[in-house]
């Protein structure tokens, strides 16, 4: 039995309409950047995994990671849905395999990567330090 309070045609919509670029949380991080005077590429296709930003003079690699998508370990938004164990299991599970083979290969490329979940996007200061951090600035 479903919990569900919408039907499951309206939820396959619903769920449809989510997008994969250009998100709230990625456009958060975009933010932060520009107001620390940084400058990058966006969804470079010719990289392993298609990263969110690109900081090509740092080697650097950002994806911003939705917490039910990419499964936070830990985190609260990225609970497992009640219903449909059978569909969302293995999607979730590939969603994360996916991720591991793009950042392994960025790496051995000579890449650095640096995810931003979703969940650390609302503190915009917290955010601004990981960045510095990861690209090796004063924090």
């Amino acid at each position: 039995m479903s919990t569900d309070i919408v039907s499951p045609d309206r939820r396959s919509r619903i769920m449809s309409m989510i997008k994969g670029k250009d998100t709230k949380p990625e456009m958060v991080v975009r933010s932060v950047c520009h107001e620390m005077g940084l400058r990058y590429r966006l969804h470079r296709k010719d990289l392993p995994g298609t990263p969110d930003l690109v900081f090509p003079k740092h080697r650097l690699c950002i994806f911003v990671h939705g917490c039910f998508w990419h499964r936070h370990p830990g985190c609260k938004y990225a609970y497992t849905p009640k219903s449909r164990l059978d569909f969302w299991l293995p999607k979730l599970s590939k969603n994360v395999e996916r991720d591991l083979s793009a950042q392994q290969a960025l790496l051995t490329l000579g890449w650095k990567v640096v995810i931003v979940w979703e969940c650390h996007t609302k503190d915009r200061e917290i955010l601004r330090n990981e960045i510095r951090f990861a690209l090796g600035l004063d924090a």
